[in-house]
């Protein structure tokens, strides 16, 4: 019996070894290139194998990834192999769950993926089984791992807004006009912070002189129109590709240009844009004026579908978009005759609906567009009509730069007698009247020293407000804003321009064939003035939508 059982035994095969394949991740590249992580984990991982006795078939790194999700290359290799590539191995070992996933769903998601191929998930440093009370422990481990990952998702990006608070640079690569230096170094970490690359600068100014004036003063130039000039042109990105629509979108409606970089605006899992209560806005050297960004954002608004149709930007009328019937507030749109030789503006409410819907009329189009435009180049933009129309902006102007200036008065005054307290402390502890160990003294010298910091600046910040509002508007000044105006509302052949004429005057109500109502902001006839070349900040001042009138 026993020789029996012992031949039975001898002719039996041999059970095949597991076969294993291995998982090893790193959450960073910082991890992957100075860590020993990787290496570490392996060698665990071969050590746990030869002590189970398990064949390892194959080894999936992933370096730099978080296990926040699945989209790593790797893992998704690794799950072909296991689903769909012939039961190549029976487990896949990682050294804690953590290094599988970090989600708790994503987690048993996946696992149950790998069970119905019939291979399992090992941690050499949790080793469960698969009965229900392993699963149970495996599940709460999971949660457990969620939640620190979450927790430190939110501590590492509290740390990086108050670094960028601090006027820092996170990393990532900068936007184009900029290249990051070194700041200051604390401890093992090196700060960075931006500064303006000379030679892309200079692209940026281009892209925004294109916007606004176009090139030798031909008019405010659209995306695809500057985007076509720079290709042309053979200027080329900061990596020596094309540019592209939103490339130089991008560009232009970025505040980083203007010293204002916004951090923490995007949120990256949920594929939408963060509350603008949550951004951080860092200081950087701006590459482009205030006024310059503004009066190309109120271009790029006037030409965007959303706010105005499309026909109205590139129409082929001078008014269209501007002409509105005064009975009943309808556009006045083009209407031909005669086979297209004559042209007017005609109401849209009346040419649908006839009589019953308004009483409006049809005027034509060469005798509204001279009356108009002729308007606006004779009367609206002399000098004297200027001044009249400005004068209350620039009152108020002057009030808001005469209120600035007595408060950076008193935040000097603030600032010098702080100062002049702490230098009879630092005397005293000097002579040896006062004692530096002193709780009280330290705190006394402590708040001295914020207020007087505080104070210059808040004084600093005030001055840098006046500078933006710029210099006092002269006569002289006026005079070179009317004739720099009047010069661009033509084209050199006679013909006027449509961006120009809309920018100052935004409504026009035809009454009846012998008079039209022209209407206007002051704050974009000031924006106009300032993006035609005059110099003045007139355009920064701080105003209300005020509208003027002219008949």
């Amino acid at each position: 019996m026993t020789e029996a059982a012992s031949h039975l035994q001898e002719a039996a095969p041999d059970r095949p070894a597991t076969r294993a394949a291995l998982y090893l991740r790193v959450s960073t590249n910082r991890q992957a290139e100075h860590d020993l992580s990787i290496p570490d984990q392996r060698r665990q991982a071969e050590r746990y194998c030869e002590t189970k006795g398990w064949q390892i078939m194959a080894e999936y790194v992933e370096p730099g990834q978080s296990a926040t999700d699945d989209k790593r290359p790797e893992f998704q290799r690794m799950m072909d192999a296991a689903l769909h590539g012939g039961s190549p191995f029976d487990v896949v070992l990682v050294h804690s769950f953590s290094r599988f996933f970090r989600d708790q769903f994503q987690l048993e998601f996946y696992v149950r993926k790998l069970a119905k191929a019939d291979v399992r998930l090992v941690s050499i440093t949790q080793d469960l089984g698969d009965d229900p009370m392993s699963n149970m422990i495996r599940q709460i481990m999971a949660l457990f791992d969620e939640y620190q990952s979450k927790e430190n998702a939110k501590h590492v990006l509290r740390a990086m807004k108050e670094n960028a608070r601090q006027g820092f640079w996170n990393g990532a690569l900068p936007p184009i006009g900029y290249r990051t230096v070194e700041a200051e170094k604390r401890g093992a970490k090196i700060k960075k912070k931006l500064e303006i690359d000379p030679i892309q600068a200079e692209t940026v100014r281009l892209i925004y002189r294109l916007a606004l004036r176009g090139t030798s003063d031909s008019g405010p130039m659209g995306l695809k129109s500057i985007t076509k000039h720079l290709n042309e042109n053979d200027i080329r990105t900061r990596d020596g590709g094309r540019w592209g629509i939103a490339a130089v979108h991008q560009i232009l409606t970025r505040t980083t240009y203007i010293g204002e970089h916004r951090f923490n605006t995007y949120d990256s899992k949920a594929k939408r844009a963060k509350p603008e209560a949550e951004h951080v806005v860092m200081d950087v050297p701006p590459i482009v004026t205030n006024d310059e960004w503004q009066a190309v954002q109120a271009h790029l608004k006037a030409r965007n579908p959303k706010w105005t149709p499309p026909r109205t930007v590139s129409g082929p009328t001078l008014l269209t978009g501007n002409a509105f019937c005064a009975s009943c507030g309808g556009a006045m749109t083009l209407r031909t005759g005669k086979g297209g030789r004559y042209r007017y503006y005609t109401c849209s409410t009346r040419a649908r609906q006839g009589r019953t819907g308004c009483s409006g009329l049809t005027v034509p189009m060469g005798k509204l567009d001279t009356a108009v435009a002729s308007h606006i180049e004779d009367r609206l933009l002399h000098p004297r009509r200027l001044t009249t129309l400005l004068s209350e902006v620039l009152e108020r102007r002057d009030d808001y730069i005469a209120r600035r200036r007595t408060h950076i008065t008193e935040l000097r005054r603030r600032a010098s007698e702080a100062d002049a307290k702490l230098k009879r402390l630092y005397e005293a502890i000097e002579n040896g009247i006062a004692d530096l160990d002193d709780p009280a003294l330290k705190e006394r010298v402590a708040e001295l020293s914020a207020i007087r910091d505080q104070a210059r600046s808040d004084a600093e910040r005030a001055a840098g407000a006046i500078e933006r509002a710029g210099p006092e508007l002269t006569a002289e000044k006026v005079k070179a804003f009317a004739t720099a105006a009047r010069k661009r509302l033509r084209k050199s052949d006679g013909t006027y321009r449509r961006d120009h004429l809309r920018a100052v005057a935004q409504r026009i109500e035809v009454i009846d064939k012998t008079e039209a109502r022209i209407m206007g902001s002051r704050t974009a006839l000031l924006k106009t003035l300032t993006a035609a070349g005059a110099q003045t900040a007139a355009g920064g001042v701080p105003t209300l939508e005020l509208k003027w009138r002219t008949r």
